[in-house]
């Protein structure tokens, strides 16, 4: 079994060393103690996207812990819930969802529309819920973060940082181990429909159990990866991928990496999320939207090469001009190749 893991290992480094496509801000510690792994640009500023919504059940978990909401306790969707874009359950203005169910829908569907439900039924409204967002964020010391809403949709000044979104998650696990198992949950069911996590590393690595994934067109592909083997548990953080494929290798080859990482290796290594350096090398938050491979991010780039390309077909053969979807578009346009900035490090090293 032992071999089996290192050979899995070294054929996702080969992977993800052979991808130099986009890569962002990164970071890989162990839960712990908080000891750091690796680290890469993880001060500089980006949008969280979806991983807002690790905030969002954060309060959630508060709130109920302190009785102040229970999971049996029925939450109503609102006008401005109800016209909150996908991801979302869809439920028409002054439908009833439990809190339990709530919780699933926000953390394995991503459903905005149930983030604006939980937030107002904490806080009377999403304005004073991203008060307390904030609040909360600067007390766990997430000091370069600011949010604008509870759900991670695109907003200019909704930021944040690799090493914030560390902070954040092991307070997550370590504060409300009770509600941990809401994570590890590869699908959930509400009604007749049954609804799939995002999170395509708990279906395919050994030891996943959480946490979230993100995307936006300006993000790009981002996730909070965590996994236990042996009692040990990593997270690891990746923010800006290209694809949903390359954010789960490069978080998969990250944590096969930290769990070959244990013992003498790390012996003389003290950095942790909280003493590792402040080195920003980055000032202001950028887009990685024309490098995002997913449909309708880049559409003027895709609808100008769809022109060329039913042109050339036209001199061949003239033909009705068709309609691309979703799928053929994305198969016939290749993402723009950025340079790759995070890599898998060292052996022995954490920077």
């Amino acid at each position: 079994m032992r071999r089996g893991t290192v050979f899995f290992a070294l054929f996702l480094i080969v992977i993800f060393n052979a991808r130099a496509a986009l890569a962002g801000p990164a970071l890989l510690f162990e839960v712990a103690n908080g000891k750091v792994l690796y680290a890469e640009g993880v001060d500089n500023p980006w949008y969280p996207a979806s991983l807002t919504k690790i905030m969002t059940a954060y309060l959630a978990f508060e709130a109920i812990k302190s009785g102040r909401l229970k999971l049996e306790s029925r939450i109503r969707c609102s006008a401005s819930a109800h016209k909150e874009p996908p991801s979302k359950i869809g439920l028409p203005v002054g439908a009833e969802l439990a809190v339990e169910k709530a919780l699933q829908a926000l953390i394995i569907k991503s459903a905005n529309d149930v983030a604006v439900m939980l937030a107002e039924a904490i806080a009377g409204s999403e304005s004073a819920f991203v008060e307390r967002m904030n609040t909360t964020a600067r007390r766990l010391g997430m000091s370069q973060t600011n949010f604008v809403n509870a759900n991670g949709l695109p907003a200019e000044r909704q930021v944040s940082t690799a090493r914030d979104l560390a902070r954040l998650s092991r307070a997550i696990i370590t504060d409300y181990p009770e509600f941990f198992h809401y994570w590890s949950m590869p699908q959930m069911r509400l009604g007749k429909a049954r609804m799939r996590s995002h999170n395509g590393l708990l279906r395919s690595l050994d030891g996943a159990d959480g946490l979230k994934t993100g995307f936006t067109c300006d993000s790009g592909f981002n996730i909070v990866a965590s996994a236990t083997r042996d009692g040990r548990q990593l997270v690891a953080i990746v923010l800006g991928d290209a694809s949903s494929a390359e954010r789960n290798v490069r978080a998969a080859s990250l944590l096969e990496h930290g769990f070959q990482q244990y013992g003498w290796k790390q012996i003389f290594n003290t950095k942790t999320v909280d003493n590792l350096p402040f080195s920003p090398t980055a000032t202001s938050v950028k887009s990685v939207r024309g490098s995002v491979s997913s449909w309708g991010c880049n559409k003027t780039k895709r609808t100008s090469s769809s022109k060329k390309r039913k042109g050339k077909k036209a001199k061949k053969k003239p033909a009705p001009p068709t309609r691309l979807d979703g799928a053929q578009a994305d198969a016939s346009v290749k993402p723009a190749a950025l340079q790759l900035r995070g890599s898998i490090p060292p052996p022995a090293r954490a920077q």
